[in-house]
């Protein structure tokens, strides 16, 4: 679907990804593979262009959370092999051996399940193990007390006919949280994960082919979790997002963008859009922008966060509305209606701008909602343009 884009757009730059991929891969050196984490429509940024990107760059793997992400990238030329992290429902196994996707198998139910499906479909499908060591979340539950019996039911998963058993994986909790008590727990998770592979391939007889644990936390702080397994799954990192980006040398591949669409005057003792939480205190040149709580801007924010002029800062005054908001341009004179401002990018971080909101920068990157254009750049050009409504 086409737009004019003259509202309030996305500018994803895609040679920043393959910046990201190629700093990341160097830092993990070439004896480990490559997972690119691609869910949630790439945290915004577009699961289908960016993985167009990896692919061209020799990445090993993709991952999705579900079965609707997988088919779709399937279907765009993705050749990838691709990891679904979340629950599929076992009706679904044909579909999964037919696209031939990697599913992720969280509990001894879902082995029994996929077995008898694969089974009917005449197929085989290929799996990873998903081991809970402390996320507390979905998985084979490998903690202290727990972790012999889970090795049992993942030993018995290993061995039902139509699943292939490629991977062994786990999700690290606190990796990129500071202090002793994290880095203490992380640790643990580890020597979990290593001590439940160690116990399942002696059991089963088998060798897992690729076992992961390295998320962005991980890639960043724990060299071990590249070192020793085989396989990283960066996240946030890999768009250049969140407190480890700067110091990997890594860039923001988003920048939201808006234009001045009106201006207005008003006098001092004017309260400002609902609920009058902001009086202007003298005459006061305002501003509107057509970006709004629909568009992703958080409503929390109101009245507290700065947008990025071509003139610098400029403070966002009263409530966000659902489909525009106001900023005092007073002290710029030179910003007119027409003019562009930057929400967060290479400007203004989008990790400001997530503190401020009281959250972290991934979901201010996943709720730039669909009706925010996408526009792609590779080497300065225009190379693609998106709007997720439907047409």
């Amino acid at each position: 679907m086409e737009s004019t884009l003259e509202r309030t757009w996305a500018e994803i730059d895609l040679d920043k990804v393959v910046h990201n991929y190629r700093t990341l891969k160097a830092r993990i050196g070439e004896n480990c593979k490559f997972l690119g984490v691609v869910k949630a429509d790439s945290y915004g940024s577009g699961s289908i262009p960016v993985s167009k990107v990896l692919q061209e760059e020799g990445a090993d793997y993709l991952a999705v959370s579900s079965i609707d992400e997988a088919i779709e990238l399937r279907k765009h030329d993705i050749t990838l092999p691709i990891l679904i992290l979340g629950h599929t429902p076992k009706e679904e196994v044909k579909n999964l051996i037919k696209y031939q996707i990697t599913q992720a198998v969280s509990c001894i139910e879902d082995a029994y399940d996929y077995s008898e499906e694969a089974g009917k479909a005449n197929g085989t499908l290929t799996i990873h193990i998903k081991a809970d060591t402390g996320m507390s979340r979905i998985g084979f539950l490998c903690n202290d007390e727990e972790l012999d019996a889970s090795v049992n039911q993942i030993v018995e998963a290993m061995a039902l006919p139509g699943l292939l058993t490629e991977g062994i994986f786990t999700h690290l909790a606190v990796s990129d949280e500071p202090g002793e008590f994290c880095k203490d727990y992380t640790n643990h998770q580890i020597a979990n994960f290593k001590e439940a592979i160690v116990k399942a391939e002696a059991r089963s007889g088998k060798k897992f082919a690729i076992r992961h644990c390295a998320n962005t936390g991980g890639v960043a702080r724990y060299p071990e979790t590249w070192l020793d397994f085989d396989m990283v799954r960066p996240g946030l990192l890999l768009y250049g997002y969140g407190e480890f980006a700067e110091e990997l040398g890594l860039k923001p591949v988003m920048a939201l963008k808006s234009k001045v669409y009106g201006i207005k005057h008003y006098p001092a003792d004017t309260r400002i859009s609902y609920g009058g939480i902001f009086t202007t205190k003298r005459p006061t040149r305002m501003g509107i922008i057509p970006y709004g709580y629909a568009d992703g801007f958080f409503r929390c924010l109101s009245n507290r966060v700065e947008v990025y002029t071509e003139s610098g800062l400029v403070n966002q005054r009263g409530k966000i509305c659902m489909d525009m908001c106001m900023i005092d341009l007073t002290d710029v004179p030179e910003v007119g209606e027409g003019s562009t401002v930057e929400i967060f990018g290479n400007l203004q971080s989008i990790n400001d701008i997530a503190a401020l909101a009281g959250t972290i920068p991934y979901e201010i990157a996943c709720a730039v909602s669909k009706r925010v254009p996408r526009i792609y750049y590779r080497n300065g050009e225009i190379v693609g343009k998106e709007l997720m409504l439907r047409g």
